[in-house]
């Protein structure tokens, strides 16, 4: 019997030829970087292949980071995935591909694109409903401005770190209700955000707005994200400008970004509103829905604790990427935005230890112990998966970090 191929994915597999995620690699053997794409437990060269096919892509796919084919537009990006596509269905390029197919387990992944700005939002009503039934039991819970805007800051694009980097526990100042001054010292509440981000490609002018539709201009792809945060540290700082080392310390991002021309299949209406949007966010007339359903699974210790729903996130990367811009702001090449915590109307369905442990009032189980925030030694792991075509399923690459001390 022949040996299979690599390129035989097996039927189901979620990182199949109708995913084809973006990533960058390097070997033992060849420690320069280049850019990967997954199909099934492999990795292909993409530059490699493309020179070896004669391909007018190679450049762009030859390339140390993700940067320049992020910056190429989108029909580079609808070009570059067709040929991806044909390249690793076609029987008749096998012999040409197949050397250039290596491992999962054989590669180091690292960050794929070289940041620019980080903004982060706070777009699940669930979530922040939550989060103000906590700490304002006697007012509403929701700001007023909650639902006429998508609520958001601007993070430290430095510490954005790829999955499977460790996290030090931060330090920072405190203060707990009880205590009569502020301390110094490690965070003893921390946490994680389960959240989708996005990563821009094609740039905007200084001074011109980005609308609606014109978000998949610009936006590349999408992939999760764990927006670590320190709740003591936040709720001591955050009195009046909102968050800082409370979050700045670290966010880990998954090594595989998956365009969205993938999760077409994927794409819902967002939760109805309760109020009539501005015009800059009313997205009633758009030709497609702008929400994504995306299955989120967040593991602790490789115990699952719960299942956020990204479909029911209130507002949409489109409608965020209008408001960041609608002031002028421009978009740069590899902007990242994160969706904020995706958290669902049931208890299993939170996002974050801060909701699911209801500030470290309820500990949850786990096999090696009790839990209200993350001990060091933790490893969390955010996985996900999409509807795809035809019954598919389009897979999210993980994003994991193990907690470890304060340095």
């Amino acid at each position: 019997m022949p040996q299979q191929s690599p390129l035989d994915v097996p039927e189901g597999d979620p990182f199949g030829p109708h995913n084809l995620p973006y990533g960058v690699f390097s070997t033992a053997a060849e420690g320069r970087r280049r850019i990967g794409v997954r199909i099934g437990g492999h990795v292909l060269d993409a530059g490699a292949a493309a020179a070896a096919l004669g391909s007018p892509y190679a450049g762009l796919l030859g390339q140390a980071s993700l940067n320049p084919l992020l910056a190429a537009g989108r029909t580079a990006w609808r070009d570059v995935r067709r040929a991806l596509t044909a390249w690793v269905t076609d029987p008749g390029h096998r012999p040409t591909v197949e050397p250039h197919l290596l491992p999962l387990d054989e590669v180091t992944l690292h960050l794929p694109y070289e940041v620019a700005d980080y903004v982060d939002f706070y777009a699940s009503e669930h979530h922040a409903t939550n989060v103000g039934r906590m700490f304002r039991p006697d007012g509403d819970a929701l700001t007023p401005n909650w639902k006429h805007l998508p609520i958001g800051y601007h993070g430290r694009s430095g510490t954005i770190v790829v999955s499977g980097t460790d996290v030090a526990r931060p330090s920072g100042q405190r203060k707990a209700p009880t205590d009569p001054a502020p301390v110094f010292g490690p965070s003893v509440k921390l946490d994680i955000e389960a959240e989708v981000g996005f990563v821009v490609g094609a740039p905007s002018e200084l001074g011109t707005p980005v609308p609606l539709g014109a978000f998949e201009d610009h936006v590349f792809g999408l992939f999760l994200l764990n927006d670590w945060s320190a709740r003591d540290i936040q709720a001591w700082e955050y009195v009046p400008l909102g968050p800082f080392l409370g979050k700045s310390f670290a966010t880990s991002v998954s090594a595989w970004v998956t365009p969205l021309e993938a999760l077409d299949a994927a794409r819902v209406a967002p939760p109805a509103r309760d109020f009539p949007l501005l015009p800059y966010l009313d997205d009633a007339d758009l030709d497609r829905p702008g929400g994504f359903d995306l299955r989120i699974t967040v593991s602790i210790n490789g115990q699952e604790v719960a299942q956020p729903p990204f479909a029911t996130m209130y507002w949409t990367a489109a409608q965020q990427l209008a408001h960041m811009t609608v002031n002028g702001a421009s978009l740069r090449t590899g902007d990242v935005f994160g969706s904020g915590t995706v958290s669902g109307p049931e208890v299993g369905q939170r996002g974050s230890l801060l909701e699911l442990t209801w500030n470290g009032r309820d500990a949850i189980e786990l096999t090696d112990g009790k839990r209200t925030f993350l001990e060091d030694g933790d490893t969390v792991t955010l996985t996900a998966w999409a509807p795809g075509p035809d019954g598919t399923r389009v897979g999210l690459g993980e994003v994991t970090g193990r907690i470890v001390g304060s340095r």
